[in-house]
């Protein structure tokens, strides 16, 4: 029969005795610990923008591309390598795609040229690819779903906060040591991670400590079917309006992420170390505004869950307003100020829309359709913002460049508010198909 379609059914607050109150935590831990070293392998490159335009002659272009690369890389092969990890399993897809990026930002310490160095970079993708889709799918699957925002806010803070780390790290020890040991120590940090993970964390531990509560809050299999199909990951208007509007908001996000020490560099006359001390400042920011968010999601959203719409569309408006008229002023106080509070909301959407593809999809493909939403992410978002902002820079300057990129999230905040129209009769037809056999 089906639901309330602007509600949904009451989520048990309770578990099974059999499963453990404390392993949860550990797998939120260390995957969560795996997403800083995800951010931190990616971001570091930010920190040594100065040395590499001094050292080889590249172009902003060059140095967007090198950034772009990874999420180019990560958005192309998401969904395919998500699929491999739903079925593969996905503890043993965790940790191979740890070793992997590690072992290439190591390789990025060895480049001696920029091709060697996109190549490296290249491959810091290829490990990165489902990482957050596969991770994220892990933790949620041993968590309550009325924590769905909440978890995904502030898992995916990690990537804020992985860039805080990279980019302040990377700064400091580029400075003291030389820019190859910035990519080196990130390298021998996941290193580190991927061996713990092995150690702490299982698949059989992991399905012994799922919380199976989709019956309630989730699409339907059909008697006897075990997985959803995948052609459930487009299957109503909601999801995909969804994957679309976190995407374009992710395009602020990214620009931030590669060009913000470089524009406190140039714009304010900074100094490498201390311009990617304060960039890493503004994107510690966000990454508490992520969590803050996702919180914020969730308690509105509980009772009314198509409020979690209004919440993204919110949070992409205070965006557009005040990172606008940040970029707009003069450097000083007032800048600062501004940009604080824009940083804030800038990925604040990520927290709603990771819930809404959550809820729209099944557990079975979950990591697949996070796959999917981080193939979004990436293409129109986190692979797009640093190499437009590249391109618009080599042609204006970055001060200028950057006072376009606060206007992608009113492109965010249309499919946002068509998403919100579409949400209620998306959920009746998964009610009425069965969620897996749409």
């Amino acid at each position: 029969m089906a639901v309330n379609v602007s509600e949904d059914v009451p989520v048990p607050t309770s578990t099974p005795a059999r499963i453990s109150r404390v392993f949860p935590w550990v797998v939120f831990a260390l995957t969560f610990g795996l997403l800083l070293s995800d951010y931190m392998s990616r971001q570091v490159l930010s920190a040594v923008f100065p040395f590499l335009k001094d050292e080889w002659g590249l172009t902003d272009t060059q140095l967007g591309s090198l950034t772009s690369i990874v999420a180019l890389t990560v958005g192309i092969l998401a969904v395919p390598l998500s699929l491999v990890g739903d079925r593969w399993g996905r503890v043993r897809s965790v940790i191979v795609m740890a070793v992997v990026w590690s072992l290439a930002t190591i390789g990025c310490a060895l480049a001696t040229g920029y091709g060697q160095l996109l190549a490296a970079r290249f491959l810091i993708g290829v490990g990165e690819a489902a990482y957050g889709s596969v991770g994220l799918a892990v933790v949620l699957a041993v968590f309550a779903a009325h924590r769905r925002a909440s978890l995904t806010g502030a898992f995916m803070a990690g990537g804020s906060f992985g860039s805080v780390l990279g980019v302040a790290l990377g700064g400091v020890l580029s400075v003291q040591l030389g820019w190859r040991w910035a990519f080196a120590v990130m390298g021998i940090f996941g290193l580190t991670l991927a061996l713990l993970y092995w150690m702490l964390i299982s698949e059989r531990k992991l399905a012994a400590n799922k919380v199976d509560d989709d019956a309630d809050t989730g699409p339907k299999l059909a008697a006897g079917q075990q997985r959803a199909r995948l052609r459930t990951l487009f299957s109503t208007p909601a999801v995909v309006l969804a994957y679309v509007g976190g995407g374009l908001q992710l395009f602020i996000a990214g620009s931030l992420f590669a060009w913000l020490p470089s524009y406190f560099n140039r714009a304010h006359g900074m100094a490498p170390d201390k311009a990617a001390k304060l960039a890493a400042l503004f994107i510690l920011v966000m990454g508490a505004g992520m969590i803050v968010c996702g919180v914020v999601t969730d308690r509105v959203g509980r009772t009314r869950p198509i409020s979690k719409w209004t919440t993204a569309i919110a949070f992409a408006a205070v965006t557009l307003v005040f990172l606008g008229v940040a970029f707009a002023v003069k450097p000083g106080g007032l800048q600062m100020l501004l940009l604080a509070v824009g940083c804030f909301f800038a990925a604040g959407t990520t927290g709603p829309t990771g819930a809404m593809v959550a809820r729209l999809t099944h557990e079975s493909i979950r990591a697949t359709a996070f796959g999917t939403y981080t193939l979004f992410n990436n293409l129109l978002g986190l692979a797009a913002g640093p190499i437009v902002t590249g391109i618009l820079a080599d042609r204006l300057g970055l001060a200028t460049a950057m006072r376009y990129v606060p206007f992608v999230a009113a492109a965010a905040i249309v499919f946002l508010i068509l998403g919100r129209r579409a949400y209620p009769a998306s959920i009746a037809r998964l009610d009425a198909a069965g969620g897996g056999k749409a």
